[in-house]
């Protein structure tokens, strides 16, 4: 058990309650004393290398510049900040494929980095020397993954240890390392209102006073739709021009300056919207705690107030000021906040106010190996960000490049301490630390000199991705696994290396509870490893959550190999979430469910229910947790998925794999859909699904709908059917027109049906006089409103509102806002060309005087019951449709026939549905908190190689290197234990392959084929074999566990399975 008490700064061990008022709390960890151990914190014995005064060392890192982000295009910028169009350009005459990384703003961060170490050196007297080496890492095969367009930085440091670690937090706090892009949407008539010629001065002049106080860069782009990087050219997004007529605003700068730009022009639209505007202090650590998780207190707060809470940034003390001349316009703990009223604003503090009284704030300070703290802040920042929102907690991290290996962690209650931990945990074993030792070198080899380490040093940290320190013939290797490996890898190319013999130590950091998991019964397949290989292992106690294993060897081959042994039975898990009332079935009576699974694939399963979670009645009610977890040796990575597929089938479709699917909103309409939180929390119920919004200072339009994969489209729909848009047409109107618009027959006739047919509403507004060319005509205004769910019936609205028209004059041509038909993308043009009795020519059309038909024949046959209620190429729904049948009475087949699925599914919400997003996920990942970075690498393999004397290796990430390579043992063939193989082949109708061999659940079973290899026809009397036979793979993945669906062998159910059947006529 932990121990609580009331001292905060003596309970470094276990947890502390914190003051709940407000007070500030100090972001110097260095006052708070590191736990008392009987031995050296291993934390500090595992930094690059020792700060031992008078001890020369030579450091190389690489300067993490994000030299690969891209400017704005030229033709698209309306108006930007000062000089901010020569910085972010490339000059007039530069070639077309010019890089990213030759734009002036990273040229210039390149060179002010060489002026900088210029000067540190210069300094120092010249005993540090500080060079600085930019170049593209060379291509390696197999070890190289995505193109290496990036032109890489580092900087190599000679001299006293202490000095040499003191310029490397000097280099990484002044330096512009975090350069980002922030952007947001704008309404055109804000900038450019209506009445008034060009934009509003007062905006353009707050954008260039902000970028003068913010040093960060500004830019005004063109609407979506006349970008260059515009798709919305296709029939398929014209439905939501509103979306992309907006104006873009784009802010360029470092971490804190970009994001404090961007919410004080976020602030300035709100002023405009005539928004009242006030600010209160709290202590920032406790802000992600008042929040709670995913932002959920801060949304019933807004909800109660009609407020909008504007939060700073997180880590403000970490990276340092890299931009010089930057004014603080803000103070790093201020909350903003703005509001229609006074009293709502007042409101929104009180009830902060309030929350800040009855959080509870536990802390626990805890000991991370120092070399990775800066590894995680540079490259696993976002990671961390989503780690504390799921969690409702914070992290203290000391400033970047201190030495320092303490994180204070704060959470609201323990058990999301403990979360928070052990997911940083997880992360810091990405990270591998390596030494290697030349015992007795060659005397015949010449050994290098000072000028051949400096060159020799960056070139192996730019084409590995690794941090070296280099000192007495002894090499300390620092980074992420496969940047370890592969400067291992080139080490082992050097000459004065090959001749020399060595020690080679590689330390790997897993979390306690995988200890046995490792080594195996009585170690047996650690010594397994160490008969094979001849490497020596160790495990070496680190903290409570983590240890060391310690893999050394004499040589390079046996230690590579040692350690792709032990990769390979390090677990790879993959977590999921299963409705705790489906447990028991899974597990069966004594286990025997899941003991078969288990056993079939050789992997471990383990559930937890609420009780285990933290008790009923936390909010894990609400945010489906990952609550079960399948973990296997890495060489066994590929049944991870047969095993949740397995699992899964025992749970009802209702229930089914939890998947999540963005709906864009505009941002100023989230805080009328928040103050509609009831009916979204019924909504929520009804569907069982979550509804999360972005935060007010993300300015992010996304919402997220997560839950069942085959209940998030319904729940789609019906949200979507919360947020209204509007369509204008215009054309010239004559008498005849204007009499009829006026008319009953059109109020009650064509608009009533519109509304009932259609779900669209019509407004007809006061004509108005306009001048085309020389003719001075008179043009109708009409305004159709619907709501988002119903934009797939726009166009046959649009149709049947003008069909009366046209047959009283209108020329269709003349009509402004009408939807054009998509082209049609078949060949039947083509089709003349081919003398083919397959082929069947296309006859030409009949004119006829009809304006929606080309001609009168009976198609009666041709035509299904689909084609006659939406018209070709149109993405008509048939919510119109049901609700015309709810109306009427009838209780035919086809009034139920799309009920069990969405009423008006949108093409994104039936792609979630075949969506298998924890397919991809990382299988180091325990937490179930995917980045885009965990789905780009999906097929990895070994990740070491053998290098010829000229090759090098780019720079690398996380996740492990391509197994191209051969090697003395077949091991890591289908992956190493950091790399993501659950990347099984899917046929559709098949389901999964198994590509291992051994035996896999069989979805259906084979009828019986006959001598002439023809399958034969299933028995109609059986009763036992599968009724979804030769059904879609989608259809068949989740069965239903009731006894109906095994009843008759001959049942096909496709419309009672919750999945939208294939729009056609039955076979």
């Amino acid at each position: 058990m932990h121990r609580i008490t009331s001292n905060r700064l003596t309970a470094s061990i276990g947890f502390s309650r914190g003051p709940h008022d407000g007070r500030q709390l100090p972001h110097d960890l260095s006052i708070a004393p590191p736990p008392p151990a009987k031995r050296g914190l291993a934390g500090n014995a595992m930094s690059p290398n020792p700060a031992v005064a008078g001890h020369n060392v030579n450091l190389s890192f690489n300067v993490p510049f994000n030299s690969n982000l891209p400017g704005p295009d030229k033709e698209d910028i309306l108006y930007s900040s000062m000089n901010a169009e020569k910085k972010w350009t490339h000059p007039e005459g530069a070639a077309e494929d010019t890089p990213n990384h030759a734009l002036p703003v990273h040229t210039r961060n390149v060179e002010a980095l060489r002026s900088l170490c210029r000067q540190m050196s210069e300094s120092s007297g010249e005993t540090v020397q500080a060079t600085v080496t930019s170049s593209k890492p060379k291509p390696i095969p197999g070890m190289q993954r995505g193109p290496l367009t990036a032109l890489v930085t580092n900087v190599c440091i000679s001299g006293d240890a202490e000095v040499v670690h003191k310029m490397r937090a000097k280099i990484l706090m002044e330096t512009p390392i975090t350069l980002r892009c922030e952007s947001f949407d704008i309404e055109r008539e804000i900038i450019f209102p209506k009445d008034q010629e060009g934009p509003r001065e007062a905006i353009l002049q707050h954008m260039d006073e902000t970028a003068q106080l913010t040093k960060a860069d500004i830019f005004l782009l063109e609407p979506k739709s006349r970008r260059k990087d515009s798709d919305s050219i296709s029939f398929n997004n014209a439905l939501d021009k509103s979306m992309d007529n907006k104006l873009r605003i784009q802010v360029y700068g470092d971490m804190e300056g970009a994001e404090n730009a961007k919410t004080r022009l976020l602030i300035m639209i709100d002023k405009l919207l005539n928004r009242h505007v006030d600010s209160m202090r709290l202590e920032l650590t406790l802000h992600n705690l008042l929040a709670g998780r995913h932002r959920r207190n801060i949304k019933m707060i807004e909800h109660a107030t009609g407020s909008a809470i504007y939060f700073p940034p997180l880590f403000p003390t970490v990276f340092g000021n890299g931009t010089f001349g930057a004014v603080r316009i803000r103070e790093r703990d201020e909350i903003i906040i703005t509001g229609e009223t006074m009293d709502q604003i007042m409101q929104a503090k009180q009830r902060l106010h309030d929350l800040v009284l009855h959080t509870k704030n536990f802390i626990k300070d805890v000991q991370i190996t120092t070399s990775k703290v800066d590894y995680i802040l540079l490259e696993r920042l976002d990671k961390i960000r989503k780690i504390i929102e799921a969690n409702g907690s914070y992290v203290l991290f000391p400033p970047l490049g201190n030495h320092s290996g303490l994180l204070r962690v704060q959470a609201t209650d323990i058990l999301n301490v403990e979360r928070t931990v052990r997911e940083i945990m997880g992360l810091a074993g990405q990270f591998y630390s390596a030494s290697w030792w030349l015992t007795s070198p060659d005397q015949a080899q010449r050994q290098p000199t000072s000028s051949d380490i400096r060159s020799m040093l960056p070139d192996i940290c730019i084409n590995s991705g690794a941090e070296i320190t280099f000192e007495k013939l002894n090499f300390h290797i620092n980074g992420s696994d496969d940047s370890v490996k592969a400067a291992m890898a080139i080490i082992n190319t050097l000459p004065f290396v090959k001749k020399a013999q060595s020690t080679l130590r590689v330390k790997v950091e897993l979390a306690n509870e995988h200890k046995e998991f490792v080594s195996g019964k009585k170690n047996g397949k650690i010594n397994k490893i160490m008969s094979q290989s001849n490497v020596q292992i160790v495990f070496d106690g680190f903290n409570e959550y983590n240890f060391y294993i310690d893999v050394r060897g004499a040589q390079y081959e046996a230690t590579k190999n040692g350690l792709d042994l032990v990769e390979l039975e390090m677990p790879a898990s993959i977590s999921f979430h299963v409705p705790d009332q489906y447990h028991k079935r899974i597990i069966g009576i004594g286990g025997q469910h899941i003991q078969r699974i288990m056993k079939k694939y050789s992997v471990f399963v383990k559930f937890s229910n609420a009780m285990d979670r933290g008790g009923i009645g936390k909010d894990d009610d609400d945010i489906k947790v990952d609550n079960v977890i399948c973990r296997t040796p890495a060489r066994n990575a590929n049944s991870l998925e047969q095993v949740k597929q397995e699992i899964m089938d025992m749970v009802e479709k209702v229930d089914a794999e939890f998947v999540s699917e963005h709906v864009p909103v505009d941002r100023l309409y989230h805080r009328e859909l928040i103050s509609r939180m009831p009916e979204i929390e019924d909504l929520e119920k009804k569907w069982n699904c979550k509804v999360t919004f972005p935060g007010a200072e993300q300015a992010s339009d996304i919402i997220t709908v997560s839950g069942p994969e085959y209940q998030v489209p319904q729940a789609v729909d019906e949200f979507l059917g919360m947020v209204p848009e509007t369509h204008e047409i215009e054309f010239p109107t004559s008498d005849e027109l204007r009499n009829y618009l006026s008319s009953d027959e059109f109020s009650k006739d064509t608009a009533q049906k519109l509304k009932d047919q259609y779900v669209v509403e019509v407004e007809v507004h006061e004509p108005r006089k306009e001048k085309q060319g020389d003719v001075e005509v008179t043009v109708e205004k009409m305004v159709l409103s619907y709501t988002r769910n119903n934009a797939g019936g726009l166009k046959d609205a649009i149709d049947f509102l003008l069909l009366p028209l046209i047959g009283r004059g209108l020329d269709s041509n003349t009509v402004k806002g009408a939807i054009p038909r998509p082209k049609s993308d078949s060949f039947e043009d083509n089709m003349p060309f081919f003398e083919s009795k397959l082929l069947q020519r296309a006859e030409p059309a009949i004119s006829t005087e009809s304006p929606t038909r080309g001609s009168f024949a009976d198609d009666s046959n041709s035509r299904s019951l689909f084609d006659k209620l939406r018209k070709p190429g149109s993405m008509s729904s048939f919510s119109s449709f049901i609700e015309r049948r709810r109306k009427n009475g009838t209780n035919s087949p086809s009034s139920s026939l799309f009920m069990h699925a969405s009423n008006n599914a949108s093409k994104a919400s039936l792609v979630s549905m075949e969506s298998r997003d924890s397919g991809y996920r990382n299988p180091w990942n325990d937490s179930g908190i995917d980045l885009e970075h965990d789905s780009n690498h999906s097929n990895h393999g070994n990740g070491w190689g053998s290098f010829g004397t000229s090759g090098t290796r780019p720079s690398t990430s996380s996740n492990s290197l391509s197994g191209a390579f051969e090697s003395k043992f077949p091991f890591g063939v289908n992956g190493n234990a950091s790399s993501s193989s659950l990347n099984t082949p899917m046929i559709p109708g098949l389901g999964m392959i198994n590509t291992n061999g051994g035996d896999v659940t069989p979805r259906y079973d084979t009828p019986p084929r006959s001598a002439n290899g023809l399958a034969k026809e299933p028995s109609t009397t059986g009763g036992a074999e599968d009724p979804s036979a030769g059904q879609p793979a989608a259809s068949t993945s989740r069965p239903s566990s009731s006894s109906k669906a095994a009843t008759n062998a001959t049942t096909s159910t496709p419309s009672s399975s919750g999945y939208p059947a294939p729009i056609g006529p039955p076979r």
